[in-house]
């Protein structure tokens, strides 16, 4: 097929900037066992049933509720949002993110956050033409506060994204640290929750504490990931600067009514998020005793490995040629070169895994 022709000089007027970004790639799991989106492998089969009443109560005639009231309200009381506090939602996380790097952005004006962490934060700082400082993390994935100290005070970040756990290594970073850079940002610290159905950890209660302080979560590794839903909770007065960004309407009635339903079976969902990290488990004991993988300890729904001997680039393809899809985090330099990552499954989706990582190993 013929594609339109598009001269440079048309093209001067998009931001250099913005030209020199590659978009952000998702790989094609089409007949794959699909291990590389951390997603929740689970349906909630108590609900499917009740998906036609859902849908047809949802008047997709009529704008959506503006403000997600009845939503806000009931994910508030689900994730234990504290009272004096406000929440704002967002088309995902993704979307929340967009929205207070929107509110800050400004000339000299920089979002800081940490290496090797989730793309997004630097993504979306170069979107709004604001710099991205990553501070690296120190050689166990933790935060060097030595150099998280000396950054905060040459950067004055307008805002430090932390996420808890961290993507893609997997690990909590210490409270203790997450406290002292609160003490000492000059702007906003969010805290990204994202994987909190299997970290059992939260900054939420802590809203009450730090005025600067903002947690976002995310419906989507509560097996909820189609819906695209994200919140972001803390202080009224931060959140109605933020929700001034917000784009009318930007969670539709089936979002809303479909997590409202889903929302009445969060016992399901802890039920499913136990099971998860029960198999975390197994799979790490799986993964550490293999001589040839280094499997960094997890509190999330996926597991960082590096492999020992191999390169990960072909192990990557072997194990894609086997059927399965996991994310290649390989990199020439740095902290993550010779890295995968696999998201948990099912018993039997982690045993396939398990089978091709093995004999890729054996090629």
């Amino acid at each position: 097929m013929k594609s339109v022709a598009v001269t440079d000089k048309l093209l001067n007027w998009i931001r250099p900037e913005i030209r020199a970004l590659n978009a952000y790639h998702v790989a094609d799991a089409s007949g794959l066992t699909k291990l590389d989106a951390m997603e929740n492998p689970y349906t909630l089969e108590e609900l499917t049933g009740h998906w036609p009443e859902v849908l047809a109560a949802a008047e997709i005639n009529r704008y959506p509720d503006p403000s997600a009231l009845v939503l806000r309200e009931k994910l508030s009381r689900v994730m234990g949002v504290p009272e004096g506090t406000a929440t704002v939602l967002g088309n995902g996380s993704d979307e929340l993110i967009q929205m207070l790097a929107m509110v800050v952005s400004g000339e000299d004006r920089c979002i800081m956050s940490f290496d090797p962490g989730f793309v997004m934060y630097k993504m979306i700082a170069e979107f709004v033409g604001m710099q991205y400082v990553g501070v690296p993390l120190d050689e166990h994935f933790e935060l060097d506060m030595a150099a998280t100290r000396a950054a905060i005070k040459k950067h004055q970040p307008a805002i430090i994204f932390i996420a808890y756990p961290n993507n893609p290594t997997a690990n909590l970073f210490a409270e203790a640290d997450i406290e002292e850079i609160l003490s000492i940002a000059p702007g906003l610290v969010v805290v990204d929750e994202a994987y909190h159905p299997f970290a059992q950890s939260s900054f939420m209660p802590k809203l009450i504490e730090y005025e600067q302080l903002l947690v976002m979560r995310t419906v989507s590794k509560m097996g909820l990931a189609g819906l695209r839903l994200g919140m972001l909770a803390g202080s009224p007065a931060l959140i109605q600067e933020v929700d001034k960004v917000r784009l009318p309407y930007n969670i539709n009635v089936l979002t809303q009514q479909a997590a409202c339903a889903a929302l009445e079976h969060v016992a399901v969902l802890d039920g499913q998020a136990a099971s998860i990290r029960n198999e975390r488990e197994v799979m790490l004991k799986a993964l550490s005793a293999i001589d040839t993988v280094e499997a960094f300890p997890s509190r999330a729904n996926f597991i960082l490995f590096r492999l020992l001997g191999h390169d990960a680039g072909a192990v990557f393809n072997q194990i894609r040629e086997q059927g399965v899809l996991i994310k290649n985090m390989n990199v020439q330099t740095g902290a993550l070169k010779n890295c995968l990552r696999v998201t948990i499954g099912k018993p039997e989706e982690n045993a396939a895994f398990l089978s091709a990582l093995t004999k890729a190993l054996a090629a």
